[in-house]
């Protein structure tokens, strides 16, 4: 029932055209109902030899009518209906994606994206089956069964109540069958997620199974779960199937029972010819409604599974969110950074990745971060836009903790560049823009100068409108980093963080797209990680991470005098620079 609440309001808001589609939905059924009375007639009237061409002709004439008239309606209904259940398809998958867009980056580490995906497509199309032909389903098995048997009951009560005798026996074992139904519905949905996120991961990494040589060992592992897919289905059709078959064998007992109890009526002349075949037709529109709630019950067994796996997202909620109640404080331009004792571990049971930072970076100037992989410096940076909190301690900007700024606000100063770029599958223009109509062509042409990529786009036939595939996949390593770069500088945020901008370029370009982002530094904050030292030799404090710890801080000259890390790997950058530049003036 909790989980019905996320339709009803779509249910209210088209309550009208609802009522309209139900409405013409009963009428077609009546509509059915009337036409095996005219058969009785044609039927009764042959008997006797009283009826005419023309009277043929009529009745044939009132059946076409009919037709039309059904025809007419249940277009109405299957607009109205269908197109309720349609959009119920739309506003909850955009409900979905939208709360998903809220939820905190921590969420995403545990959750594949296969599951997601199959939340989005297959719970969804069940779940609009379910309100679409399931509405329709319960109104011909509720509104066409029990005229259907009224106009029985009217043609003879005693047959009638015979005929029925199926019925307890079909709602005994639809209710025990479809307990059963719903938990494997459930299976079904977790093999599709798991089925889907499989082949997803396989053909995001084609290129890497293609260059390894991998493709029967992939196709070995798709092969197993989608066997396992295939083997909760079956056991899903072995409990549908019994419900079917039992509805199918319950029907032709009726039929039976109509045969030999309904034929003996009419040999002893208590009902006419007509009427026989009339209940026999009855008994055929009996047939559809008693088969309706078989089918009925597995739609909304597998709609509410749906809905079910639906609702638990959605009662997820954002770990991160706004403090603030009055819409925050406002950041001013180039702003103060300090971080004060700050702690993080991704989960409470984990290890600490980062312990005690602690460094002030005063407002327009240039924080370098170095240190070995695995040290924290990616992990420092995803907690100043709060894609995820400090566990403890205090990160201030303008001498205000950030999570008391509105999410909205504080992200919208903060420009990050991640370490592995992303880009989608539009054009050039669209990933450095980021739909955001507010950036003119001009605006976009100053960011690729300053990112170096200008002359690179010059070199593609459609220039910024070059559609770079998933993932920017014709594009290199460089051009996909100095895209994303193109991507924060076209905004003018007070800080600006990168995660090893220039790690896949040359040093030309590298040096360029520095000179470049200290020409910025006046108006706003920067702070850069790389693991080429040249990159920080100017900032104003570098700092190196060393397992979640700071173990060196200071100015470049101030590192190189430790004598420490920093010192060490610098020497040999330096060594391998002049290696590769003695290289090039050989060749």
């Amino acid at each position: 029932m909790k989980s019905f609440l996320l339709i009803l309001p779509y249910f209210r808001k088209n309550r009208l055209i609802i009522a309209t589609g139900i409405s013409s939905l009963i009428l077609v059924d009546f509509l059915q109902l009337v036409i095996p009375r005219i058969t009785k007639w044609v039927i009764d009237d042959l008997t006797v030899f009283t009826i005419t061409p023309t009277g043929l002709l009529v009745y044939g004439l009132e059946i076409l009518g009919i037709a039309l008239t059904m025809g007419a309606f249940r277009y109405v209904w299957r607009r109205c209906l269908i197109g309720t259940a349609r959009e119920v398809e739309e506003g909850l998958r955009n409900r979905l994606f939208f709360h998903l867009q809220t939820l905190s980056a921590g969420y995403f580490d545990h959750v594949k994206t296969g599951d997601l995906m199959a939340h989005a497509t297959n719970d969804i199309q069940h779940l609009r089956m379910a309100v679409g032909m399931g509405m329709v389903a319960l109104t011909d098995a509720v509104i066409m069964g029990t005229a259907a048997v009224g106009f029985m009951a009217y043609i003879h009560l005693q047959l009638t109540l015979y005929v029925l005798i199926p019925m307890p026996m079909i709602a005994v074992g639809t209710r025990f069958i479809s307990k059963r139904m719903h938990q494997h519905y459930q299976d079904v949905q977790a093999a599709f997620s798991t089925l889907t996120e499989a082949i997803r991961e396989r053909f995001a990494g084609i290129r890497i199974v293609k260059a390894h040589h991998s493709e029967a060992i992939e196709t070995s592992r798709v092969d197993a779960i989608s066997r396992e897919y295939i083997r909760q289905n079956i056991r899903l059709v072995q409990i549908t199937s019994s419900l079917s078959a039992m509805m199918i064998f319950l029907t032709n007992l009726s039929l039976v029972l109509i045969l030999f109890l309904g034929g003996r009526h009419t040999i002893l002349g208590q009902i006419t010819p007509g009427d026989l075949v009339a209940f026999i037709s009855y008994l055929g529109l009996l047939t559809w409604p008693m088969m309706a709630m078989g089918w009925v019950t597995n739609l909304i067994q597998r709609g509410k599974a749906s809905l079910d796996r639906i609702n638990r997202i959605l009662e997820k909620h954002p770990a991160i969110v706004d403090r603030a109640e009055d819409g925050g404080q406002k950041t001013e331009d180039g702003g103060q950074l300090q971080f004060e004792q700050v702690c993080f571990s991704y989960q409470s049971d984990m290890q600490s990745v980062l312990q005690n930072i602690q460094f002030t970076l005063a407002r327009g100037k240039v924080l370098g971060i170095a240190g070995p992989p695995g040290s924290g410096k990616t992990t420092l940076l995803s907690l100043l836009p709060r894609l995820y909190d400090v566990t403890s301690g205090v990160i201030r900007l303008n001498g205000i903790d950030i999570r008391d700024y509105p999410l909205q606000t504080l992200r919208s100063q903060i420009a990050l560049m991640p370490q592995e770029p992303f880009l989608f599958a539009g054009t050039i223009r669209d990933n450095i823009a980021f739909g955001d109509p507010q950036f003119s062509d001009a605006d976009i042409l100053q960011a690729v100068r300053e990112s170096s990529l200008f002359e690179t786009i010059q070199t593609f036939p459609h220039g910024l409108d070059t559609v770079v595939g998933e993932k920017g996949v014709i594009l290199s390593g460089g051009q996909k980093q100095r895209i994303a770069l193109a991507r924060c500088l076209i905004r003018t945020p007070t800080l600006l963080i990168l995660d090893d901008p220039i790690s896949q370029v040359d040093t030309a370009t590298g040096n360029a797209i520095l000179q470049t982002l200290r020409a910025r530094t006046g108006d706003c904050s920067l702070i850069i990680v790389s693991h080429r030292l040249s990159a920080l030799k100017n900032a104003d404090l570098i700092l190196v991470l060393d397992q979640g710890h700071i173990r060196e801080s200071g100015t470049h000259a101030e590192l190189t005098a430790l004598d420490g890390y920093y010192a060490g790997i610098l020497h040999l950058q330096e060594i391998e620079e002049e290696l590769d530049a003695n290289e090039r003036r050989i060749l």
